[in-house]
């Protein structure tokens, strides 16, 4: 699957019009500069991961107390240059959530357009009692500091997409594919769940153009803000 979908990658950036290319590598730091925020990044992710160990396996546990193991849940994302790379989270879902949703989509037309608009529902079913927790909180979101230190995502960037999102997309798509997807950015910061996805498109391409160690500051900042308030939280 991985090799099947990194080709598919593949073959949409090298369909992408000339200067739209051309345009991705624009967007890109110096090489130095790079480097320099991949080892902040790393270094930082570790620090975090080592800190709120003791938290994470408080949630892991009850996950399992409620709905058993996996307590993770790791699913592929499109990252830096289209490389894939499987994203964790706690689990937040029933274990057998694909089937929930695969019945709900297709007895509920209204949350067949909701899901095919945003690849959201706002009264999702497959969500557990501590699941419902740990997005309000971001709780869920912790284990991706391990795809921070493996270096496959930054503590600020464009939120993390599937392969079938990549499509929607549209003009955006190299400025996603310029950089590693991060922790928290802008759409986490900006309305979050209450923007459509349009919305959120627009804010990973402003980012993308916009991007300097302080506008990272100040979203990591206000991404403080939005967990204390759960401020768009679903």
């Amino acid at each position: 699957m991985a090799m099947n979908s990194n080709a598919l990658v593949r073959s949409t950036v090298t369909s992408l019009p000339h200067h739209s290319k051309n345009r991705a590598r624009d967007f890109r730091f110096h090489p130095f500069s790079n480097h320099l925020e991949n080892a902040i990044d790393r270094l930082c992710g570790l620090a975090l991961l080592i800190a709120l160990s003791p938290l994470m396996a408080y949630v892991a546990w009850r996950i399992w107390r409620e709905d058993g193991a996996p307590v993770l849940f790791a699913h592929w994302r499109v990252g830096k240059q289209g490389r894939l790379f499987r994203c964790y989270k706690f689990r937040s879902m029933l274990r057998n959530s694909e089937e929930v949703l695969a019945r709900l989509l297709t007895e509920d037309p209204q949350a067949r357009a909701e899901w095919e608009r945003d690849q959201k529902l706002r009264n999702d079913p497959r969500i557990t009692r501590i699941g419902h927790f740990l997005r309000k909180t971001s709780l869920d979101e912790l284990p991706q500091l391990l795809n921070v230190v493996k270096g496959e995502m930054s503590l600020v960037g464009p939120r993390p997409i599937t392969l079938q999102e990549l499509k929607r997309y549209g003009p955006a798509k190299p400025h996603y594919l310029a950089v590693k997807p991060g922790m928290t950015g802008l759409w986490q910061v900006s309305g979050r769940n209450n923007t459509t996805y349009d919305r959120r498109v627009e804010l990973d391409r402003h980012y993308v153009e916009s991007r300097c160690a302080l506008l990272n500051a100040w979203i990591l900042f206000k991404t403080v803000l939005v967990v204390v308030t759960r401020d768009g939280a679903c």
